[in-house]
């Protein structure tokens, strides 16, 4: 029951931070990343009104396809290994996490086979650490130049990841960064790219993510409790 009660919290707080920021509520989304959780949690927060879930690895993922019947939207927001791609081809709406032009295009090639087109969004390392993976901020326009050629891919805005900070407030400056970089790739007018979607924000700071224009926010923790 605490995943219901989680559930509606988070969604009051999104609401709160996106009418503070003079936004509508609509226009955040929020990704409950499931990943390690068991196929009842998901079940409990789909049950709960929750719709889109985030998963960071493609065997996990998949397993939790063939057991979990409910309708559910599954976005990928871990590092994607572009020999992967072919067990979530069709299978995922939303991919986060594309960071060079050789895992692009294999999803291209995938979901050409499928006759589909797979929606996703760069991401971006604005905090340069060597831990996390992302395009640099120079890079990125270049990679969604690049994306833009490829057939059976849409281009739809960016991700990041910024360090962790106790302070969430420490976090601002990298999500204002990653707005400021969606607006610049926006202004090049690159055919058939998007610049609506921007993933950032997590259980600790997604509010401030929401208040510099977060429109996809990744919480798990807060929902599910600690792994």
């Amino acid at each position: 029951m605490y995943i219901a009660e989680n559930l509606a919290y988070i969604n009051h707080r999104i609401r709160s931070a996106t009418e503070s920021a003079g936004r509508d509520p609509a226009s955040v989304r929020l990704v409950a990343v499931s990943k390690t959780r068991p196929v009842a949690d998901i079940f409990e927060a789909h049950e709960a009104g929750q719709s889109i879930f985030g998963e960071n690895y493609v065997q996990e993922l998949t397993a939790k396809l063939a057991n979990l019947k409910e309708s559910v939207t599954w976005h990928f927001i871990g590092h994607l290994q572009s020999n992967k791609v072919k067990y979530i081809a069709g299978l995922v709406s939303l991919i986060h996490t594309v960071d060079r032009i050789s895992l692009a295009d294999e999803i291209s090639r995938q979901w050409c086979r499928l006759g589909k087109v797979c929606d996703i969004l760069i991401q971006v390392n604005i905090s340069g650490e060597a831990s996390k993976s992302g395009t640099t901020e120079e890079g990125a326009i270049q990679l969604v130049r690049d994306c833009s050629l490829l057939p059976n891919i849409r281009v739809l805005g960016l991700m990041t990841m910024p360090p962790f900070f106790d302070d969430p407030d420490a976090a601002r400056p990298y999500f204002a960064e990653l707005r400021r970089l969606s607006q610049t790739i926006a202004a090049e007018q690159i055919p058939g790219v998007e610049m609506r979607e921007l993933s950032m924000g997590m259980s600790g700071d997604f509010e401030a993510a929401i208040q510099e224009g977060a429109t996809l926010v990744r919480v798990g923790t807060a929902i599910f409790g600690e792994r």
